[in-house]
């Protein structure tokens, strides 16, 4: 009886569980692997102003990529998205490390200081920012009272402002993977180096860093693709002066109604998230190789330590 109605509790799990992954595999079939193919099919077709686009096949939205123009643009967004993923590096890291290796009473706390920001819409975060980097803002009035400047400074509209806002928009992506990473890091292997002489700096830089290079890969992922595409931040921030690959896209689609270049520099984007994609999986399966490697190297030399 008992094994009767055990096989039957199995095998509802098991339709429940073919049921759900069907619904999911249709919804992303549905909803991202049918947009980004008719994205990538619109790039190969011609601009027409009645109907947007012309099912006639041309490589010619892909040749206007090479304009100067959008090289120019694509080097500005490389730019930015590159510092901003670096700052966001620089200042993650030590927040995570910390994180990881506080109390763990104390992990929660900390790790509730960055889900916070995604309880507000990131637009209204950045109107915030308006109101500190704007002149007579938050920063002006700061500097101001110092006796730093004799005036308001308005730091809006400028490289400066739009990575603030990027740097403040993407950093919670880039602690995460981080935290995951450093907190299931093999502690017994700072020992071990530690054992053989090393300093705490070598220690990081020769067995922290190695072994933690997935989450730095997936950090960098999570900031630099968005941040690259991200149109809002450099509008609202940068104004006119800045205009990167996000807002270019936007304005294909939106004003001048060029669908087919729009896709066709979306598509460039896809296939960079895809080559990213591929150089974290192989970091990955290193880091997971140096891991197994490392945990016996570490219980080897304990071994021998021992035995002295």
């Amino acid at each position: 009886m008992i094994r009767a109605i055990r096989m039957r509790v199995m095998g509802g799990t098991s339709r429940f569980f073919r049921i759900a992954i069907a619904l999911s595999s249709l919804w992303l079939v549905l909803f991202a692997l049918a947009p980004n193919a008719l994205l990538l099919l619109v790039a190969f077709f011609t601009r027409s102003d009645e109907h947007f686009v012309t099912p006639v096949l041309t490589l010619d939205n892909y040749i206007r990529l090479f304009d100067p123009t959008f090289l120019t643009i694509l080097w500005d967004s490389a730019r930015l998205a590159c510092i901003a993923t670096v700052i966001c590096l620089l200042i993650g890291y030590p927040f995570a490390y910390i994180m990881a290796n506080v109390r763990p009473n104390r992990r929660p706390f900390l790790l509730f200081l960055v889900i916070i920001p995604f309880w507000t819409s990131s637009l209204i975060r950045t109107y915030a920012l308006i109101l500190i980097l704007k002149s007579k803002g938050l920063i002006s009035e700061l500097l101001t009272m110092l006796g730093i400047t004799s005036g308001p400074v308005s730091f809006m509209y400028s490289d400066f402002a739009v990575f603030i806002g990027l740097t403040y928009t993407m950093l919670p992506f880039m602690i995460l993977p981080l935290y995951a990473s450093i907190e299931k890091l093999d502690r017994r292997l700072l020992d071990a180096a530690k054992d053989l002489g090393a300093s705490s700096w070598r220690a990081f830089v020769h067995v922290t860093v190695p072994l933690t290079m997935p989450g730095i890969i997936a950090g960098a992922m999570l900031v630099f693709l968005p941040a690259l595409s991200m149109f809002y931040v450099p509008e609202m921030l940068g104004g006119a002066k800045s205009m990167l690959l996000g807002n270019f896209i936007k304005n294909q689609f939106l004003v001048a109604r060029d669908w087919p270049l729009g896709a066709a520099a979306s598509s460039v984007m896809t296939i960079a998230l895809i080559l990213m994609v591929l150089v974290y999986s192989r970091v990955s399966r290193r880091g997971v190789r140096n891991r197994e490697g490392g945990r016996g190297s570490g219980g080897a030399l304990r071994s021998e330590g021992g035995m002295r």
